[in-house]
């Protein structure tokens, strides 16, 4: 059923992604083409997540840190 659902899905995109460039293909060339580009698209979206997930983890972890200091000098002193 995955396949299904990829195929579809890579067909949708390739006829959105060949009208926009403004490209005539045939059926198999404009779902080989949505494919591709999902398959390229979910692994730049998945590093970018990634990426910002690990970015986000530091940022909380600063402020925490931030926090912490701030609360042992006006509570500890």
């Amino acid at each position: 059923m995955h396949i299904v659902w990829l195929i579809i899905v890579g067909a949708a995109a390739g006829f959105l992604a060949t009208r926009m460039m403004k490209m005539e293909t045939g059926i198999l060339p404009t779902i080989a083409i949505g494919i591709g580009g999902a398959l390229i698209g979910g692994l730049v979206l998945r590093f970018l997540l990634t990426v910002t997930g690990l970015l986000a983890g530091l940022v909380g972890a600063v402020l925490g840190a931030l926090l912490l200091i701030w609360v042992w000098q006006t509570y500890m002193r």
